[in-house]
């Protein structure tokens, strides 16, 4: 049984800004193979667009221990396009909510805010080193595709249809 819950909450805020912080700071780490420097933080931050992950477009998703912490997030948005396109977002556990299923309960609320924002499909990308995402779309359903944007440093696309 989860010791967190899912909810959707504003992209805006302190607590949200530093758990952006702490992404960007691990996808630097892991995707670079090196830390970003704080002017490389600011700038990523400044032109991140988190802030659109809400309604009525998108939505974002918060996961938070039964004390209240916040254990990680998920977004969407939507793309528009035929079929109606949802892409998803800043999907971040931190460390403390890792090992619990909070990635697939993540994804799995993100796929059903998708649903209800009338979208029948639904993309996201990653990076090679980033296995553990890979694995967690593959095992739920996605399949790699082509490149639906041109995002940074993404080398894997996925979609899934929202039966």
């Amino acid at each position: 049984m989860p010791t967190w819950t899912v909810k959707p909450e504003p992209a805006i805020g302190s607590a949200v800004d530093e758990v952006m912080r702490q992404y960007f700071t691990e996808m630097g780490r892991r995707v670079l193979g090196r830390s970003a420097t704080e002017a490389e933080l600011r700038t990523v931050l400044a032109k991140d667009p988190h802030h659109v992950l809400s309604p009525p477009d998108g939505e974002f998703l918060v996961a938070r221990s039964d004390r209240g912490e916040f254990l990680g997030c998920a977004g969407l948005r939507l793309l528009g396009g035929i079929p109606k396109t949802a892409e998803l977002k800043r999907m971040y556990v931190r460390p403390a909510g890792r090992g619990a299923g909070l990635g697939r309960g993540l994804l799995l609320a993100v796929e059903e805010s998708a649903r209800r924002l009338g979208a029948a499909r639904i993309v996201c990308e990653t990076n090679t080193q980033l296995t553990e995402a890979r694995a967690l779309y593959t095992r739920y359903g996605y399949v790699e595709t082509t490149p639906y944007e041109g995002h940074g440093r993404a080398d894997h696309w996925y979609a899934k249809a929202l039966g």
